[in-house]
């Protein structure tokens, strides 16, 4: 008797399916979950003859390749593809101050200014309070209508920092460390 992966449950036996790319041996109650995964070995073999040397080689290259290819995507594919944060700019922790100050430059109350951008005043009481973080939407239209970025700047210079290192390329401890002296 093996156990479902799923729910537990004991089963004689186990069918194979896939859930969110990830295998599981489960009982039949748990199939719907995901879907079957056919056992490869038999139809595999049986394709591979059936299609002679052409699809012999085809499936021997696939499998190579196949192979190569889906470590390569999956490590190129994180060389290539960047990450969702990397493409996201840091809010700047003065946030509600550089909002404050921007909104009371131009002489509008919070209810005037959340207004003009078509949002409750409770969230711009809220941002400038530092309660809650603006959404990349209340962001932007903050810093068009009152000409200010909200983008942490502090990121940049010790990016820049980064961008040195040793000549090899790698960082070691102490290109990261600073020194209590």
């Amino acid at each position: 008797m093996v156990q479902c992966e799923m729910c537990g449950a004991e089963t004689s036996a186990p069918k194979t399916i896939k859930v969110e790319g990830a295998k599981l041996d489960v009982c039949s109650n748990c199939t719907d979950f995901g879907t079957e995964v056919k056992q490869t070995s038999s139809s595999s073999s049986s394709t591979k003859y059936s299609t002679s040397s052409s699809g012999g080689s085809s499936s021997s290259s696939g499998k190579s390749s196949g192979g190569g290819t889906t470590s390569s995507s999956s490590g190129g594919s994180s060389r290539r593809q960047t990450d969702m944060f990397d493409d996201m700019d840091e809010l700047a922790t003065d946030y509600d101050e550089r909002v404050r100050q921007a909104r009371e430059n131009k002489g509008l109350s919070q209810s005037d200014l959340a207004n003009e951008l078509n949002e409750k005043a409770s969230l711009i009481r809220k941002i400038e309070r530092g309660d809650t973080l603006p959404s990349d939407r209340v962001q932007s239209k903050l810093e068009r209508f009152l000409d200010v970025d909200l983008s942490a700047e502090g990121g940049s210079a010790e990016d820049s920092e980064w961008s040195g290192g040793s000549s090899s390329g790698s960082y070691t401890l102490g290109d990261v460390v600073k020194r209590k002296d």
